[in-house]
């Protein structure tokens, strides 16, 4: 407690002055009691900010009439909710001398006199989202949908939307917009695109020109309202801040100060000594007592609810699964160390530890600690150590100490089928691998979906859901969002979620879960097997950015040899070309728009394991080598050599994750291992809540 009032007392004394005596004094960045934390500099809720901003008393925060979801050095996202018959001329509040759309926006534009063919989303994208709404005479929304149109810049090289072109589309009414939000990924990786659904993204500027701070870079923008120049600033790497001269400014983003160096003005700009003795004489004493009266209140609010949560943890587990300490937890991962991180996903950060000595296991750190989060938590806890199959992920224990939500499941060397069939590796996987793959995983489905009661529905398989051992075996992971069947109905309504490409159509549109929705997604994950496209890919045409839609259109023509991996047409064979052509049928049958007319899971198991057989039979007839013929073996008992190469198991100790013994295969790098359970960075064909990550900065 003594050193918390130190600290308390160095914040109101050092800090507070500091902020104060550097912010722009005629820019007001607070908006009412619900916005926690002002608003960056150039906006603002005052006539002398630059960018003013509008603000409701209960902290809301809107550009002209629209809600603002967020704020960042380069865009404004603001909230557009689907509305039929709002006139066309309300995009006009969307362009003013500081702020317009930018043209990675989709603007749904009705009752165009003549059709629009410049859209980059799909029309998939829109008919998903947007289908359920009722618009149309006498509600019949269907008609409407069919009168929807969507508008997006045709030159890649434009920064924002031409107003004048757009109203030259000839359309009368404003309907919503879909957004392509671009944000940075992790250490090293490539950004990350998805779709924000009735969201419009505008680009900003400031006007004349360049007036960034320095150690600041400065990015040129020409309005496209009167053409006039304008510019934003970003701080440099190392520095943090506004980056603006009128603003804050930028400063080393390690440094730090102390009260000799806010004296002499070492400290992000000029000091103010008269602003700091006041702060010191004035505010001092009841900084502190009201900072003592919070710091008590909210320590007793956050073991409270520590204390909830741990209950409904433990009442959900049932005792049924080991429940280890949370030093256990920092000891086995080196105290979370980032050498001992495997990957971080949207909900959580999975780093490899090492429990009683010997085993190493995958550890998941829970990030979000809200209520979605912990129902989550719950749910995978309570399905995954209800269930036993040798194709479904272990759960090993958990740890619900100190607010932790914390889960401990096998550890997988071998990272995720998507990483393989994507060349995320630096070796592929042959057909008769990838053919086990699908048996094994197709038999864990149906062990979910007919061997239990009641039936348990995945609801997010996915390629990047499946793992493989040290011996390419297929584990199926992440039961985050899965669902208890009703054994007296077919199917169960809820909210659809999901990864967008793997998600059945007919769960969108009536929200009827069922097991023909896993069939779907688990049709997708084949076609993925035989193809190696991404599921969903924006590069390619725009009636073929979604994978099932092309390769149901290439099956029903006849022409499934332009989309098969070329890896597997260099092992091509007699038997190898029937197979693909025999998994690719059983894909169309799964991709049936109509669920009745797609086959369940027992059945997609029994016609996969058939279609091995009959590999067996071929190389018995012709005594092939014992390449193929380990392809007969039980496909629950995936030999290495099927690969057509030698693993040796890696041992682990606490320099790195593995070292491998002499002998042993050279090219696999720590890019090749993956952790349970994180799921790959949706780049342009997923946006799961969850992302994964490969296994890096482990091996040192």
């Amino acid at each position: 407690m003594i050193k918390t009032t130190q600290e308390l007392l160095f914040f109101a004394i050092c800090i507070l002055p500091s902020i104060f005596a550097h912010h722009p004094t005629n820019c007001d960045g607070s908006c009412g009691l619900g916005q926690l934390k002002p608003v960056p500099f150039p906006f603002g809720f005052s006539s002398g900010c630059p960018i003013q901003l509008n603000c409701t008393p209960n902290g809301t925060i809107s550009v002209d009439r629209f809600a603002v979801q967020s704020l960042t050095p380069d865009f404004i996202l603001i909230n557009l909710p689907a509305k039929c018959g709002r006139p066309i001329e309300t995009l006009r509040r969307l362009f003013s001398r500081h702020y317009a759309p930018t043209s990675r926006n989709g603007i749904l534009l009705e009752n165009c006199s003549k059709p629009i063919t410049t859209c980059k989303i799909p029309d998939t994208a829109v008919q998903t989202h947007f289908e359920l709404l009722e618009c149309g005479p006498k509600g019949n929304s269907s008609s409407s949908n069919n009168n929807v149109s969507c508008y997006s810049e045709e030159n890649k090289r434009t920064e924002f939307i031409d107003y004048w072109r757009l109203m030259r589309s000839r359309c009368e009414s404003l309907f919503s917009a879909i957004s392509a939000v671009e944000t940075l990924g992790g250490s090293g990786l490539p950004a990350v695109t998805s779709l924000e659904v009735e969201v419009v993204q505008l680009g900003w500027w400031l006007e004349g020109g360049c007036e960034c701070s320095e150690n600041a870079n400065c990015t040129r923008v020409f309005s496209p309202v009167d053409r006039r120049r304008g510019y934003r600033c970003r701080c440099g790497d190392g520095f943090v801040g506004d980056g603006y001269r009128a603003g804050l400014g930028c400063r080393k983003a390690s440094l730090t100060c102390n009260p000799a160096k806010y004296m002499s003005g070492q400290c992000s700009g000029a000091t103010r000594v008269g602003a700091l003795v006041g702060g010191i004489v004035a505010g001092a004493c009841l900084m502190i007592s009201v900072a003592l009266t919070c710091c008590f209140i909210r320590r007793r609010s956050s073991l409270k609810h520590t204390k909830k949560t741990n209950r409904r943890l433990c009442e959900a587990i049932g005792m049924t699964i080991p429940i280890y300490p949370y030093k256990a937890m920092e000891k086995a991962t080196d105290f979370f160390s980032d050498k001992q991180r495997l990957g971080t996903g949207a909900y959580g950060t999975v780093y490899a530890g090492k429990l009683n000595k010997d085993l190493w296991v995958a550890i998941k750190r829970i990030k979000h600690r809200d209520t979605e989060s912990i129902e989550q938590v719950m749910n995978e806890i309570r399905l995954l150590s209800s269930v036993s199959h040798p194709n479904l992920v272990r759960l090993l224990g958990c740890c619900v100490e100190k607010g932790e939500q914390i889960l401990i499941y096998e550890f997988m060397p071998n990272g995720t089928l998507s990483q393989h069939i994507h060349r995320q590796t630096k070796e592929g996987l042959t057909w008769p691998v990838r053919l086990t793959i699908a048996i094994e995983t197709a038999q864990a489905i149906a062990f979910l979906h007919s061997s239990i009661s009641p039936p348990i529905y995945h609801r997010d398989v996915k390629s990047s859901n499946i793992l493989l051992d040290y011996n390419f075996k297929s584990k199926v992971a992440d039961f985050g969002l899965s669902r208890l069947g009703l054994t007296e109905t077919s199917h169960i309504s809820t909210a659809p979620q999901g990864t967008p490409g793997y998600l059945d159509p007919q769960y969108h549109q009536n929200f009827q879960l069922s097991d023909k929705s896993d069939v779907y997604s688990f049709g997708v994950v084949l076609v993925e097997i035989i193809t190696a496209l991404k599921v969903v890919d924006f590069s390619r045409p725009q009636n073929e950015v979604n994978l099932a839609s092309l390769a149901m259109d290439r099956i029903v023509k006849g022409r499934l040899h332009e989309i098969i991996d070329p890896l597997i047409k260099a092992e091509m064979d007699s038997w190898t070309l029937s197979s693909v052509h025999q998994v690719s049928e059983l894909a169309f049958r799964c991709l049936s728009y109509d669920r009745d007319m797609r086959p369940s899971m027992n059945e997609v198991a029994l016609v996969l394991e058939h279609i091995r057989l009959s590999g067996c039979a071929s190389v018995e007839e012709n005594t092939m080598a014992l390449y193929k013929a380990s392809t007969c073996s039980s496909s629950s008992n995936l030999s290495e050599k099927t690969l057509g190469v030698t693993f040796k198991k890696p041992e682990l100790d606490t320099r790195g994750l593995f070292v491998t013994e002499v002998g042993a295969i050279d090219s696999i790098s720590t890019a090749d291992f993956s952790p349970i359970s994180v799921q790959d960075p949706w780049l342009s064909e997923q946006s799961s809540p969850s992302s994964n990550s490969l296994l890096h900065n482990v091996v040192q």
